[in-house]
Protein backbone atom coordinates (compact mmCIF):
# COMPACT_ATOMS: atom_id res chain seq x y z
CA UNK A 1 0.00 0.00 0.00
CA UNK A 2 1.08 3.58 -0.62
CA UNK A 3 2.62 5.51 2.27
CA UNK A 4 1.99 9.04 0.94
CA UNK A 5 -0.38 10.30 -1.74
CA UNK A 6 -0.41 13.73 -3.37
CA UNK A 7 -3.96 15.07 -3.66
CA UNK A 8 -3.80 17.10 -6.88
CA UNK A 9 -7.09 18.89 -6.43
CA UNK A 10 -9.07 21.22 -4.17
CA UNK A 11 -12.42 21.67 -2.46
CA UNK A 12 -14.75 18.88 -1.44
CA UNK A 13 -13.16 16.23 -3.67
CA UNK A 14 -9.77 16.85 -2.06
CA UNK A 15 -11.36 16.24 1.34
CA UNK A 16 -13.10 13.11 0.04
CA UNK A 17 -9.80 11.67 -1.19
CA UNK A 18 -8.04 12.56 2.07
CA UNK A 19 -10.70 10.78 4.13
CA UNK A 20 -10.41 7.62 2.04
CA UNK A 21 -6.62 7.71 2.41
CA UNK A 22 -6.93 8.17 6.17
CA UNK A 23 -9.04 5.00 6.43
CA UNK A 24 -6.38 3.11 4.49
CA UNK A 25 -3.57 4.44 6.70
CA UNK A 26 -2.10 6.62 3.95
CA UNK A 27 -0.62 10.06 4.67
CA UNK A 28 -1.84 12.84 2.39
CA UNK A 29 -0.11 15.87 0.90
CA UNK A 30 -2.49 18.40 -0.63
CA UNK A 31 -1.27 20.54 -3.53
CA UNK A 32 -2.89 23.97 -3.35
CA UNK A 33 -2.85 27.41 -4.91
CA UNK A 34 -2.09 30.60 -3.03
CA UNK A 35 -5.82 31.38 -3.10
CA UNK A 36 -6.49 28.11 -1.24
CA UNK A 37 -3.80 28.52 1.43
CA UNK A 38 -6.41 28.70 4.21
CA UNK A 39 -8.77 26.10 2.75
CA UNK A 40 -10.12 23.16 4.72
CA UNK A 41 -8.12 20.57 2.73
CA UNK A 42 -4.92 22.44 3.61
CA UNK A 43 -5.93 22.57 7.27
CA UNK A 44 -6.75 18.85 7.46
CA UNK A 45 -4.04 17.28 5.29
CA UNK A 46 -0.94 15.72 6.83
CA UNK A 47 1.14 18.07 4.71
CA UNK A 48 0.60 20.73 2.05
CA UNK A 49 2.58 22.40 -0.70
CA UNK A 50 1.75 25.51 -2.68
CA UNK A 51 1.95 24.89 -6.44
CA UNK A 52 1.25 28.39 -7.75
CA UNK A 53 -0.95 31.49 -7.67
CA UNK A 54 -4.74 31.57 -7.74
CA UNK A 55 -5.12 31.07 -11.47
CA UNK A 56 -5.85 27.39 -12.17
CA UNK A 57 -3.61 27.47 -15.23
CA UNK A 58 -0.63 28.38 -13.06
CA UNK A 59 -1.43 26.05 -10.16
CA UNK A 60 -3.89 23.13 -10.42
CA UNK A 61 -3.20 22.73 -14.15
CA UNK A 62 0.55 23.25 -13.82
CA UNK A 63 1.96 19.77 -14.43
CA UNK A 64 5.63 20.53 -13.61
CA UNK A 65 4.55 22.07 -10.29
CA UNK A 66 2.36 19.09 -9.43
CA UNK A 67 5.10 16.58 -10.23
CA UNK A 68 7.66 18.61 -8.27
CA UNK A 69 5.32 18.74 -5.28
CA UNK A 70 4.89 14.97 -5.31
CA UNK A 71 8.62 14.32 -5.57
CA UNK A 72 9.65 16.91 -2.97
CA UNK A 73 7.18 15.43 -0.48
CA UNK A 74 8.22 11.80 -1.19
CA UNK A 75 4.79 10.77 -2.47
CA UNK A 76 4.41 7.46 -4.25
CA UNK A 77 1.09 8.19 -5.94
CA UNK A 78 -1.07 11.05 -7.17
CA UNK A 79 -4.86 11.25 -7.00
CA UNK A 80 -6.23 13.82 -9.48
CA UNK A 81 -9.86 13.83 -8.30
CA UNK A 82 -12.17 15.23 -10.99
CA UNK A 83 -11.69 18.19 -13.32
CA UNK A 84 -8.29 19.89 -13.68
CA UNK A 85 -5.79 17.13 -14.62
CA UNK A 86 -7.99 14.10 -13.94
CA UNK A 87 -8.42 13.20 -17.62
CA UNK A 88 -5.13 14.59 -18.90
CA UNK A 89 -3.19 11.89 -20.71
CA UNK A 90 0.06 13.84 -20.57
CA UNK A 91 -0.16 14.21 -16.78
CA UNK A 92 -0.69 10.46 -16.36
CA UNK A 93 2.30 9.80 -18.64
CA UNK A 94 4.56 12.19 -16.73
CA UNK A 95 3.55 10.53 -13.46
CA UNK A 96 4.69 7.20 -14.90
CA UNK A 97 7.95 8.75 -16.10
CA UNK A 98 8.78 9.84 -12.56
CA UNK A 99 7.69 6.55 -10.96
CA UNK A 100 4.54 8.06 -9.47
CA UNK A 101 1.40 5.94 -9.59
CA UNK A 102 -1.44 7.82 -11.24
CA UNK A 103 -4.59 6.81 -9.38
CA UNK A 104 -6.74 6.34 -12.43
CA UNK A 105 -6.67 4.49 -15.75
CA UNK A 106 -3.75 4.22 -18.15
CA UNK A 107 -2.79 7.18 -20.36
CA UNK A 108 -3.88 5.17 -23.41
CA UNK A 109 -7.41 4.64 -22.09
CA UNK A 110 -7.68 8.29 -21.01
CA UNK A 111 -6.70 9.41 -24.53
CA UNK A 112 -9.04 6.96 -26.25
CA UNK A 113 -12.08 7.96 -24.21
CA UNK A 114 -11.21 11.67 -24.28
CA UNK A 115 -11.64 11.62 -28.04
CA UNK A 116 -15.42 11.31 -28.26
CA UNK A 117 -15.36 10.10 -31.86
CA UNK A 118 -12.84 7.37 -31.03
CA UNK A 119 -14.84 6.46 -27.91
CA UNK A 120 -18.02 6.06 -29.97
CA UNK A 121 -16.17 3.78 -32.35
CA UNK A 122 -14.68 1.65 -29.57
CA UNK A 123 -18.04 1.19 -27.87
CA UNK A 124 -19.82 0.40 -31.13
CA UNK A 125 -17.16 -2.24 -31.82
CA UNK A 126 -17.85 -3.69 -28.37
CA UNK A 127 -21.53 -4.04 -29.25
CA UNK A 128 -22.95 -1.01 -27.44
CA UNK A 129 -25.68 0.95 -29.25
CA UNK A 130 -24.64 4.45 -30.39
CA UNK A 131 -26.67 7.26 -31.92
CA UNK A 132 -26.34 7.91 -35.64
CA UNK A 133 -23.44 10.28 -36.14
CA UNK A 134 -20.14 10.93 -37.87
CA UNK A 135 -17.51 8.23 -37.57
CA UNK A 136 -14.66 10.70 -38.06
CA UNK A 137 -14.07 14.33 -37.00
CA UNK A 138 -15.58 16.79 -39.46
CA UNK A 139 -13.25 18.39 -41.98
CA UNK A 140 -15.22 21.63 -42.19
CA UNK A 141 -18.65 23.15 -42.61
CA UNK A 142 -19.30 21.58 -46.01
CA UNK A 143 -18.65 18.15 -44.57
CA UNK A 144 -20.91 18.93 -41.62
CA UNK A 145 -23.79 19.97 -43.89
CA UNK A 146 -23.40 16.82 -45.94
CA UNK A 147 -23.27 14.60 -42.84
CA UNK A 148 -26.28 16.31 -41.25
CA UNK A 149 -28.34 15.67 -44.37
CA UNK A 150 -27.49 11.97 -44.11
CA UNK A 151 -28.11 11.73 -40.34
CA UNK A 152 -31.29 13.83 -40.44
CA UNK A 153 -32.05 16.97 -38.45
CA UNK A 154 -32.03 17.85 -35.61
CA UNK A 155 -28.37 17.16 -34.89
CA UNK A 156 -26.06 18.07 -32.04
CA UNK A 157 -22.70 19.66 -32.83
CA UNK A 158 -20.13 18.32 -30.36
CA UNK A 159 -16.46 18.79 -29.54
CA UNK A 160 -14.40 15.70 -30.31
CA UNK A 161 -11.83 16.62 -27.68
CA UNK A 162 -14.00 16.99 -24.58
CA UNK A 163 -17.38 17.25 -22.93
CA UNK A 164 -19.15 19.12 -20.15
CA UNK A 165 -21.35 20.99 -22.61
CA UNK A 166 -18.49 23.08 -24.04
CA UNK A 167 -18.56 23.36 -27.81
CA UNK A 168 -22.01 21.75 -27.88
CA UNK A 169 -24.76 23.32 -29.97
CA UNK A 170 -28.12 22.12 -31.28
CA UNK A 171 -28.86 22.52 -34.98
CA UNK A 172 -32.53 22.16 -35.93
CA UNK A 173 -31.76 22.81 -39.61
CA UNK A 174 -28.98 23.79 -41.99
CA UNK A 175 -29.24 27.47 -41.05
CA UNK A 176 -28.59 26.57 -37.39
CA UNK A 177 -25.66 24.40 -38.42
CA UNK A 178 -24.06 27.19 -40.44
CA UNK A 179 -24.63 29.69 -37.63
CA UNK A 180 -23.28 27.49 -34.81
CA UNK A 181 -20.46 25.56 -36.46
CA UNK A 182 -17.74 28.21 -36.18
CA UNK A 183 -18.88 29.12 -32.65
CA UNK A 184 -18.59 25.47 -31.61
CA UNK A 185 -15.10 25.29 -33.13
CA UNK A 186 -13.99 28.39 -31.25
CA UNK A 187 -15.37 27.12 -27.94
CA UNK A 188 -13.82 23.70 -28.44
CA UNK A 189 -10.43 25.21 -29.25
CA UNK A 190 -10.54 27.42 -26.16
CA UNK A 191 -11.66 24.64 -23.82
CA UNK A 192 -9.68 21.66 -25.12
CA UNK A 193 -6.99 23.01 -27.45
CA UNK A 194 -8.69 21.05 -30.22
CA UNK A 195 -11.30 22.43 -32.61
CA UNK A 196 -12.36 19.09 -34.13
CA UNK A 197 -16.11 18.57 -34.11
CA UNK A 198 -18.51 15.74 -34.86
CA UNK A 199 -22.26 15.41 -35.30
CA UNK A 200 -24.68 13.18 -33.45
CA UNK A 201 -28.43 12.69 -33.89
CA UNK A 202 -30.36 14.77 -31.34
CA UNK A 203 -33.01 13.05 -29.22
CA UNK A 204 -35.58 15.69 -28.23
CA UNK A 205 -37.14 13.58 -25.46
CA UNK A 206 -34.68 11.50 -23.49
CA UNK A 207 -33.15 10.87 -20.11
CA UNK A 208 -29.45 11.17 -19.29
CA UNK A 209 -28.53 7.99 -17.42
CA UNK A 210 -25.04 6.93 -16.41
CA UNK A 211 -23.65 3.71 -14.95
CA UNK A 212 -20.89 3.63 -12.34
CA UNK A 213 -18.23 1.01 -13.04
CA UNK A 214 -15.18 -0.24 -11.19
CA UNK A 215 -12.62 -2.26 -13.13
CA UNK A 216 -9.15 -3.71 -12.63
CA UNK A 217 -7.97 -3.86 -16.23
CA UNK A 218 -9.52 -7.25 -16.79
CA UNK A 219 -12.80 -7.67 -14.97
CA UNK A 220 -15.39 -4.92 -14.42
CA UNK A 221 -18.45 -4.60 -12.21
CA UNK A 222 -21.14 -1.92 -12.00
CA UNK A 223 -22.69 -0.10 -9.05
CA UNK A 224 -26.01 0.64 -10.73
CA UNK A 225 -27.29 3.63 -12.65
CA UNK A 226 -27.77 7.32 -11.88
CA UNK A 227 -30.17 9.75 -13.52
CA UNK A 228 -28.57 13.07 -14.45
CA UNK A 229 -31.36 14.52 -16.60
CA UNK A 230 -31.77 17.71 -14.56
CA UNK A 231 -29.14 19.97 -16.10
CA UNK A 232 -28.66 23.66 -16.73
CA UNK A 233 -26.57 24.50 -19.82
CA UNK A 234 -25.49 20.84 -19.92
CA UNK A 235 -24.23 21.03 -16.32
CA UNK A 236 -25.83 18.62 -13.85
CA UNK A 237 -27.61 20.12 -10.84
CA UNK A 238 -29.62 17.19 -9.42
CA UNK A 239 -28.81 13.49 -9.69
CA UNK A 240 -30.48 10.39 -8.32
CA UNK A 241 -29.76 6.69 -8.05
CA UNK A 242 -31.29 4.62 -9.43
CA UNK A 243 -32.97 6.36 -12.36
CA UNK A 244 -36.75 6.58 -11.73
CA UNK A 245 -39.32 4.95 -14.04
CA UNK A 246 -36.65 3.08 -15.98
CA UNK A 247 -37.90 -0.26 -17.36
CA UNK A 248 -36.17 -3.07 -15.51
CA UNK A 249 -35.08 -4.68 -18.77
CA UNK A 250 -33.40 -1.40 -19.79
CA UNK A 251 -31.72 -1.13 -16.40
CA UNK A 252 -30.23 -4.61 -16.77
CA UNK A 253 -29.03 -3.86 -20.30
CA UNK A 254 -27.42 -0.61 -19.19
CA UNK A 255 -25.46 -2.38 -16.47
CA UNK A 256 -24.36 -5.17 -18.79
CA UNK A 257 -23.36 -2.75 -21.55
CA UNK A 258 -21.39 -0.56 -19.15
CA UNK A 259 -19.42 -3.58 -17.94
CA UNK A 260 -18.88 -4.76 -21.51
CA UNK A 261 -17.64 -1.33 -22.56
CA UNK A 262 -15.23 -0.99 -19.63
CA UNK A 263 -13.78 -4.44 -20.22
CA UNK A 264 -13.44 -3.82 -23.97
CA UNK A 265 -10.95 -0.98 -23.35
CA UNK A 266 -9.20 -2.71 -20.40
CA UNK A 267 -10.33 0.01 -18.03
CA UNK A 268 -8.61 -0.12 -14.63
CA UNK A 269 -10.15 2.33 -12.15
CA UNK A 270 -13.51 3.86 -11.25
CA UNK A 271 -15.36 5.44 -14.16
CA UNK A 272 -18.75 6.14 -15.63
CA UNK A 273 -20.40 5.29 -18.92
CA UNK A 274 -23.10 7.76 -19.92
CA UNK A 275 -26.15 6.94 -22.01
CA UNK A 276 -29.21 8.62 -23.45
CA UNK A 277 -32.45 6.68 -22.89
CA UNK A 278 -35.59 7.41 -24.92
CA UNK A 279 -39.20 6.96 -23.81
CA UNK A 280 -39.34 3.49 -25.37
CA UNK A 281 -36.47 2.30 -23.19
CA UNK A 282 -33.87 2.28 -25.96
CA UNK A 283 -30.45 3.44 -24.82
CA UNK A 284 -27.43 4.84 -26.66
CA UNK A 285 -23.83 5.28 -25.52
CA UNK A 286 -22.91 8.93 -25.07
CA UNK A 287 -19.40 9.07 -23.54
CA UNK A 288 -17.16 7.59 -20.85
CA UNK A 289 -15.71 9.55 -17.95
CA UNK A 290 -12.43 7.97 -16.88
CA UNK A 291 -12.39 9.54 -13.40
CA UNK A 292 -14.36 9.83 -10.19
CA UNK A 293 -17.62 11.70 -10.76
CA UNK A 294 -18.99 14.56 -8.68
CA UNK A 295 -22.10 12.46 -7.99
CA UNK A 296 -20.33 9.23 -6.98
CA UNK A 297 -21.66 9.56 -3.42
CA UNK A 298 -25.23 8.55 -4.24
CA UNK A 299 -23.98 5.29 -5.77
CA UNK A 300 -22.09 4.71 -2.53
CA UNK A 301 -25.30 5.34 -0.56
CA UNK A 302 -27.33 2.69 -2.40
CA UNK A 303 -24.55 0.06 -2.44
CA UNK A 304 -22.43 0.68 0.67
CA UNK A 305 -19.32 0.73 -1.56
CA UNK A 306 -16.45 3.19 -1.18
CA UNK A 307 -15.57 4.16 -4.73
CA UNK A 308 -12.57 6.35 -3.87
CA UNK A 309 -11.01 3.62 -1.73
CA UNK A 310 -11.59 1.21 -4.61
CA UNK A 311 -9.65 3.55 -6.92
CA UNK A 312 -6.73 3.62 -4.52
CA UNK A 313 -6.73 -0.13 -3.90
CA UNK A 314 -6.81 -0.89 -7.64
CA UNK A 315 -3.94 1.52 -8.28
CA UNK A 316 -1.95 -0.13 -5.48
CA UNK A 317 -2.70 -3.62 -6.81
CA UNK A 318 -4.56 -4.58 -3.64
CA UNK A 319 -8.22 -4.54 -4.71
CA UNK A 320 -8.73 -8.28 -4.71
CA UNK A 321 -11.19 -9.97 -7.07
CA UNK A 322 -14.12 -7.85 -8.25
CA UNK A 323 -17.42 -9.70 -7.90
CA UNK A 324 -20.75 -8.39 -9.18
CA UNK A 325 -22.63 -10.69 -6.83
CA UNK A 326 -21.14 -8.87 -3.85
CA UNK A 327 -22.87 -5.61 -4.85
CA UNK A 328 -26.28 -5.27 -3.19
CA UNK A 329 -28.63 -2.38 -3.93
CA UNK A 330 -30.77 -0.75 -1.26
CA UNK A 331 -33.15 2.22 -1.40
CA UNK A 332 -32.94 5.45 -3.36
CA UNK A 333 -30.55 8.42 -3.14
CA UNK A 334 -30.58 12.00 -4.39
CA UNK A 335 -27.86 14.61 -4.73
CA UNK A 336 -28.36 18.37 -4.98
CA UNK A 337 -25.34 20.36 -6.12
CA UNK A 338 -25.11 23.62 -4.21
CA UNK A 339 -23.35 26.21 -6.35
CA UNK A 340 -22.24 29.70 -5.36
CA UNK A 341 -24.33 31.50 -7.96
CA UNK A 342 -26.68 34.48 -7.96
CA UNK A 343 -29.39 36.09 -10.06
CA UNK A 344 -31.73 34.68 -12.70
CA UNK A 345 -28.79 33.94 -14.99
CA UNK A 346 -26.87 32.10 -12.25
CA UNK A 347 -23.71 34.20 -12.28
CA UNK A 348 -20.81 32.83 -10.18
CA UNK A 349 -20.69 34.48 -6.76
CA UNK A 350 -17.92 35.02 -4.24
CA UNK A 351 -17.70 36.36 -0.70
CA UNK A 352 -17.03 35.39 2.89
CA UNK A 353 -19.12 32.69 4.58
CA UNK A 354 -20.41 34.51 7.65
CA UNK A 355 -22.62 31.69 8.94
CA UNK A 356 -22.90 28.03 8.02
CA UNK A 357 -25.39 25.45 9.28
CA UNK A 358 -25.41 22.05 7.60
CA UNK A 359 -28.28 19.55 7.69
CA UNK A 360 -28.32 16.18 9.42
CA UNK A 361 -30.58 13.33 10.37
CA UNK A 362 -31.16 9.82 9.03
CA UNK A 363 -29.92 9.27 5.49
CA UNK A 364 -28.28 12.69 5.06
CA UNK A 365 -24.72 13.22 3.82
CA UNK A 366 -23.02 16.53 3.02
CA UNK A 367 -19.71 16.79 1.19
CA UNK A 368 -18.37 20.35 1.40
CA UNK A 369 -15.23 22.39 1.99
CA UNK A 370 -17.11 25.38 3.40
CA UNK A 371 -16.68 26.64 6.96
CA UNK A 372 -17.69 29.80 8.79
CA UNK A 373 -15.20 32.52 7.95
CA UNK A 374 -14.13 30.94 4.65
CA UNK A 375 -13.38 33.38 1.83
CA UNK A 376 -14.59 31.83 -1.40
CA UNK A 377 -12.04 32.39 -4.21
CA UNK A 378 -13.24 33.64 -7.58
CA UNK A 379 -10.87 31.45 -9.63
CA UNK A 380 -12.64 28.10 -9.66
CA UNK A 381 -15.83 26.15 -10.31
CA UNK A 382 -18.87 27.40 -8.39
CA UNK A 383 -19.65 24.04 -6.69
CA UNK A 384 -19.44 24.53 -2.91
CA UNK A 385 -21.40 21.61 -1.46
CA UNK A 386 -23.18 18.39 -2.31
CA UNK A 387 -26.22 17.54 -0.22
CA UNK A 388 -27.23 13.88 -0.48
CA UNK A 389 -30.28 12.08 0.91
CA UNK A 390 -30.98 8.35 1.10
CA UNK A 391 -34.38 6.80 1.70
CA UNK A 392 -35.92 3.35 1.62
CA UNK A 393 -37.75 4.53 -1.49
CA UNK A 394 -37.76 7.60 -3.74
CA UNK A 395 -40.54 9.33 -1.82
CA UNK A 396 -38.65 9.09 1.46
CA UNK A 397 -35.43 10.30 -0.21
CA UNK A 398 -37.23 13.37 -1.62
CA UNK A 399 -38.83 14.13 1.75
CA UNK A 400 -35.45 13.92 3.48
CA UNK A 401 -33.84 16.11 0.81
CA UNK A 402 -36.54 18.75 1.26
CA UNK A 403 -35.89 18.79 4.98
CA UNK A 404 -32.12 18.96 4.44
CA UNK A 405 -32.42 21.93 2.08
CA UNK A 406 -34.68 23.74 4.55
CA UNK A 407 -32.16 23.17 7.35
CA UNK A 408 -29.18 24.39 5.34
CA UNK A 409 -28.02 27.95 6.02
CA UNK A 410 -25.18 29.56 4.07
CA UNK A 411 -24.83 33.26 4.82
CA UNK A 412 -22.45 35.68 3.12
CA UNK A 413 -22.49 34.09 -0.35
CA UNK A 414 -25.35 33.55 -2.77
CA UNK A 415 -26.18 29.91 -3.49
CA UNK A 416 -28.60 27.88 -5.59
CA UNK A 417 -30.37 26.43 -2.52
CA UNK A 418 -33.63 28.35 -3.20
CA UNK A 419 -33.69 26.97 -6.75
CA UNK A 420 -33.03 23.42 -5.50
CA UNK A 421 -35.94 23.75 -3.05
CA UNK A 422 -38.14 24.71 -6.00
CA UNK A 423 -37.09 21.59 -7.91
CA UNK A 424 -37.75 19.30 -4.94
CA UNK A 425 -41.30 20.68 -4.62
CA UNK A 426 -42.14 20.58 -8.32
CA UNK A 427 -44.85 18.01 -9.25
CA UNK A 428 -43.08 17.18 -12.54
CA UNK A 429 -39.89 16.24 -10.68
CA UNK A 430 -41.81 14.32 -8.00
CA UNK A 431 -43.52 12.26 -10.73
CA UNK A 432 -40.09 11.07 -11.90
CA UNK A 433 -40.86 11.44 -15.58
CA UNK A 434 -38.64 14.40 -16.49
CA UNK A 435 -36.31 14.61 -19.48
CA UNK A 436 -33.15 16.59 -20.19
CA UNK A 437 -35.27 19.64 -21.12
CA UNK A 438 -36.75 19.80 -17.60
CA UNK A 439 -34.90 22.92 -16.40
CA UNK A 440 -35.94 24.93 -19.47
CA UNK A 441 -39.58 24.02 -18.80
CA UNK A 442 -39.29 24.77 -15.07
CA UNK A 443 -37.84 28.22 -15.75
CA UNK A 444 -40.70 29.32 -18.01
Amino acid sequence: MFQRVLVANRGEIALRIMRACRELGIATVVAHSQADSDSLPVQLADDAVCVGPGSAGRSYLNIPSMISAALIKDCEAVHPGYGFLAENRYFAEVCQRYNLTFIGPTPEVIAQMANKVEARGAMAAAGLPVLPGTAEPLGGLDGALEAAKEIGYPVMIKAAGGGGGRGMHLAQDSDDLVQNFVTAQRESRAAFGNDELYLEKYLPQCRHVEVQVIADGGRAIHLGDRDCSIQRRHQKIVEEAPSPLLPEATRRKLGADAVRGAEAVSFNSAGTLEFLVDDDGRHYFLEMNTRIQVEHGISEMITGADIVKSQILIAAGEAGELRQEEIHFSGHALECRVNAESGPDFRPATGRVSDLRLPGGPGIRVDTHLFSGYNLPAHYDSLVAKIMAWGRDRGEAIARMRGALEETVVEGIATTIPYLRKVMGDPAFISGGVHTDYVELLDR
